[in-house]
């Protein structure tokens, strides 16, 4: 029987980065909620393949390495996935992750430790909502959820997760002064995240924060209006809620 998924996009609220175990994995402590944003997906469990659509649909792979593949090997399940691809790739916001997590749900399968090995975002994707999420993201600790608007700003750029952390560890466990611990790393990493958080900080008058290693800026509130024009220099901006 075939059936329709959705697949929220998450954003990382806070991040702090409290540890490094012995096998190179960073301990972190982070605050993550859902998106209005999603993907959605058509599952036909008599079928197989994967085909894509949707505005966001390029760079994503279509091949094993696609994370609805893994999913579905993961489970040792088959299936013809169609994804309509909304979630803007690369700018941090778990696309990938979320279409992992739904085929996760689809086939019964919550187990966070089995959710990780897909990547360390599929275990809150799984749950979804609102919740404080530790050790390296397999541990999720559901909260009360908190209606927000927000507006993201996603630049034209692709920050690597891991080149973040590496810089991380090499900047000797830099904190930051505001709610993201990995914010200077990956500025270190891409200089150019800077050059567009303070253009919207000058356009909106509120400096906004890193997503994750980014390359998403977030703010509270519509602000849509007033980040317009970034649109016309590459930069998707939307406005979501939580």
């Amino acid at each position: 029987m075939t059936e329709y998924l959705t697949a929220p996009a998450k954003l990382t609220l806070s991040l702090r980065i409290v540890g490094v175990r012995s096998d190179d994995y960073h301990l972190i402590e982070a605050e993550m909620v859902s998106l209005a944003v999603a993907d959605s997906l058509i599952v036909d469990p008599t079928a197989s393949g994967f085909t894509i659509d949707g505005p966001f649909k390029a760079h994503v792979p279509t091949g094993r390495s696609n994370l609805v593949a893994k999913a579905l090997r993961l489970v040792g399940r088959t299936a013809g996935v169609h994804l309509t691809k909304h979630i803007p790739a690369g700018g941090g916001l778990g696309g990938g992750s979320a279409d992992a997590a739904a085929i996760l749900r689809w086939a019964g399968c919550t187990d966070p430790a089995l959710a990780v090995t897909l990547g360390a975002d599929v275990p809150f994707c799984v749950v979804g909502g609102r919740a404080w999420v530790r050790g390296v993201g397999d541990v999720i600790e559901p909260m009360t959820p908190e209606p927000r608007t927000l507006t993201l700003l996603i630049p034209p750029l692709h920050v690597s997760t891991t080149a973040a952390y590496d810089m991380w560890d090499q900047l000797g466990g830099c904190t930051a002064d505001g709610h993201n611990d990995l914010e200077p790393a990956a500025i270190a990493v891409e200089p150019r995240l800077a050059y567009w958080r303070d253009w919207v900080t000058d356009l909106t008058g509120t400096r906004p924060t890193l997503a994750g290693s980014g390359a998403t800026w977030w703010l509270d509130g519509h602000h849509s209006g007033q980040l317009a024009e970034l649109g016309n220099d590459g930069a998707t901006v939307i406005e979501t809620s939580t």
